[in-house]
């Protein structure tokens, strides 16, 4: 009796659950990890080794401990693995075009058959094999690279760039007194290998971000809509956690909490407070940004609440709107492979200043990170270029969070400016042509 109750009140709860509860826009768990596997196969076999010889590297070592992983460590491994065990040194050794590159694991797992696990190991007592993990396995890459003779090592130690400076102080130090002077001599950098093997994207990556980007305008478009907003009761908060609580049902995740801000004639920033509630009139404004099979989507938005006989939204905050897209068209015409970013935006903001409009430009890379490997284009106080990080080079198969502001005066505001700040997602392809990932916004959200 106790089981048809407890059955009677499953089947309840699930007929009450909400469908977005139960939906599965990128399929199973299962379904998304053979893909993600897939991904990570073709990515190490076609990517990798140009770039190793692009960069004149014959040996790449990248050496981890669980909870301190190196930043390139998830475009390097399985979607089922999720922190380096206990120790694991990951080497890549350039054989020549013919034989390719030999990948090897010294400790931790082949990775669905990415690597060649390499372990050392000592007998316990009844013949149980354990593995040697601590500075054992220093020697065990020793004979690893004296096998193998490389004219480079590459390491990740930088500067200038988080994603290659993933090799953390205690691993470098065992390292480099396990191999001793003859090896540590040949040691280099591995600056922009790290950074470009993260950034580059496969053509069967463009497909499903465009699938994403779709669910990202899906859940803005709702946001920004009497769905969720009820003019004069609900707060911005309120729509930033349904945001996010729309996310989680739909079984993904964001790399940073969402916001929702609004600009109000007659009204300063401060005197609206960090929670206003959305009044008649409003502009919205919004940041979101999902993560899904690992790759992350960034999104602004610009949202207006129709007063009380308006039918559509005044024609100087359309300008606005009109005034930021443009500045969208002249970033986009500017992003080329083999530029820098810092070229990039010098001569978006050139064309920018010529056409009269006062905006700031602050694009990044997107991809395995929301703010991703790759070049710079500008930051919101470095609009004069951002030295180092704005000096790497476009490459094709890479993706851009095209992010920028252009503020305009808005006549029914009495020339109160408005801030219409956007960002869409785009995708430079193989031929370095530039796109939209899925669209960009040219006309207002509306909550009637």
């Amino acid at each position: 009796m106790a089981r048809c109750i407890l059955a009677v009140l499953l089947a309840m709860s699930l007929s009450a659950m909400p469908l977005l509860a139960l939906e599965r826009p990128f399929g199973t768990l299962r379904e998304q990890a053979d893909l993600q596997q897939q991904w990570l196969t073709r990515r190490l076999d076609t990517v990798l080794p140009p770039l190793m010889r692009r960069y004149g590297v014959d040996m790449w070592v990248v050496p981890m401990r669980e909870y301190a992983e190196d930043p390139v460590f998830s475009s390097l491994v399985s979607p089922t693995t999720f922190a380096a065990r206990r120790r694991t040194i990951y080497v890549f050794f350039d054989r020549g075009s013919q034989k390719g590159v030999e990948r090897l694991a010294l400790g931790g797992s082949s990775q669905g058959g990415v690597f060649e696990a390499v372990r050392s190991t000592k007998t316990l007592p009844g013949g149980i094999q354990a593995e040697l993990w601590g500075d054992q396995q220093w020697q065990l890459l020793k004979q690893t690279i004296a096998e193998r003779n490389p004219r480079t090592i590459a390491i990740d130690i930088s500067r200038t760039f988080a994603f290659a400076d993933g090799l953390t102080a205690g691993e470098y130090e065992g390292m480099r007194e396990a191999l001793g002077p003859e090896w540590t001599a040949r040691f280099k950098p591995a600056e922009g290998l790290a950074v470009d093997l993260i950034a580059t994207r496969l053509p069967e990556e463009e497909v499903f971000y465009q699938k994403l980007n779709v669910l990202v305008w899906d859940v803005l478009s709702t946001a920004f809509s009497n769905k969720v907003i009820t003019p004069g009761v609900t707060h911005t908060e309120d729509v930033v956690w349904w945001m996010r609580q729309r996310v989680n049902d739909l079984g993904l995740g964001t790399w940073f909490h969402p916001s929702v801000e609004v600009q109000r004639q007659g009204m300063t920033a401060a005197a609206l407070g960090d929670n206003p509630v959305i009044e008649r009139g409003d502009v919205l404004h919004c940041d979101f940004g999902i993560t899904a099979l690992r790759l992350n989507s960034d999104t602004q938005h610009m949202g207006y609440v129709l007063k009380e006989g308006e039918s559509a939204v005044p024609t100087g905050i359309k300008q606005a709107l009109a005034t930021s897209n443009r500045l969208q068209d002249i970033t986009l015409s500017e992003v080329r492979p083999g530029r820098t970013g810092n070229e990039i935006l010098k001569s978006a903001l050139t064309r920018m200043k010529s056409e009269g409009i006062d905006g700031t430009i602050y694009s990044h890379p997107i991809g395995m990170h929301g703010h991703g490997a790759g070049p710079l284009i500008g930051l919101w106080d470095y609009q004069e270029g951002v030295p180092g990080r704005g000096d790497h080079r476009v490459i094709p198969n890479q993706w851009f969070s095209v992010e920028l502001q252009a503020t305009s005066p808005v006549p029914e505001w009495g020339g109160q400016k408005l801030r219409s700040a956007q960002e869409e997602d785009i995708i430079i392809d193989a031929v370095g042509k530039s796109r939209w990932a899925y669209q960009r916004q040219t006309e207002f959200h509306l909550v009637r």
